[in-house]
């Protein structure tokens, strides 16, 4: 009932970094918009980046398939080399190298990395999106939603593997993929992106038929498995920013949060209706 007190504190989160600044800009009655479009890199910045040693040593490393090693040499070079890493426009510079090769993980991590500057082609891309629109439609997944959790789940690297077994764009179980392909008559392919999307949508749609359309239920059962997030909804119902902040696991509460604020930034950079996340992510009914 402070609402005073609210609305000063709504303001020093509101902004457009993630999950609780977007709710913070949509009580404050604000849509979630894009940040201003900074200058455009120099051909200079941008040479400076192809030119920088340490970068052209990760790439060298990357191409041989040390992606590690790579991926060390990178983060060495763009965060240690120089004390307090590098500068806003030398980060983006790096970024858009990065993506240009289509190092995708190091082209949104570098980019994240900016403290003023926020570039959304680089920290939110775009690779593959004919292919996840159309799985997505097909099983009637918001493709967003897909975009959103495919970001989160491999940084749109199709050789992305997890320790037990996760593999692809959507980092698709063995078991999963062919209770799937099963259970929707496709193939059981996770290896190639199609299949790996196909796959991964499916699921998706079959998680969201269990948990009656609720987003954020069905995006804590993609990580942790969907008999958890039964166990998680047996109190009242509640807002689905309360219902995340109860999960019992760090890592599931994190990344649900992470994907449902990726899904809205993917939304409103398409002008799609589901722009806001407050709407999205909704109420979570008692068991």
């Amino acid at each position: 009932g402070k609402t005073q007190e609210a609305h000063a504190l709504w303001h020093s989160i509101a902004g457009n970094k993630g999950f609780y600044e977007q709710l913070a800009t949509e009580a404050l009655g604000q849509r979630i918009t894009m940040p201003h479009a900074h200058a455009p890199l120099t051909q200079a910045e941008r040479m400076a980046a192809r030119n920088n040693p340490g970068l052209q040593r990760a790439i060298q490393a990357y191409n041989m398939g040390l992606r590690s090693e790579g991926t060390r040499e990178w983060n060495y070079t763009t965060n240690l080399h120089q004390k307090g890493g590098m500068n806003d426009r030398e980060l983006l510079g790096a970024a858009d190298m990065a993506c240009n090769l289509q190092w995708w993980d190091r082209c949104i991590n570098t980019s994240e990395r900016t403290k003023e500057l926020v570039d959304m082609e680089t920290r939110f891309p775009q690779p593959y999106r004919d292919i996840i629109t159309r799985r997505a439609q097909e099983n009637s997944v918001d493709p967003a939603l897909a975009l959103g959790l495919i970001r989160q789940e491999s940084r749109f690297s199709p050789a992305a593997r997890s320790g037990v077994g996760a593999a692809g764009l959507m980092q698709v179980m063995p078991g999963t993929a062919q209770l799937v392909a099963r259970r929707a008559g496709i193939p059981a392919d996770s290896s190639s992106t199609d299949g790996n999307v196909r796959l991964g949508t499916a699921y998706m749609r079959s998680l969201l038929d269990q948990f009656n359309g609720s987003e954020p239920m069905a995006v804590a059962g993609y990580n942790a498995g969907p008999g958890r997030p039964r166990n998680w909804s047996s109190g009242p119902t509640l807002e689905g920013a309360i219902w995340t902040e109860t999960i019992p696991f760090s890592e599931t509460r994190d990344y649900v949060k992470r994907v449902m604020a990726n899904a809205t930034y993917y939304a409103s950079l398409f002008n799609e209706p589901k722009q806001s996340l407050t709407q999205r992510i909704g109420t979570v009914p008692a068991k």
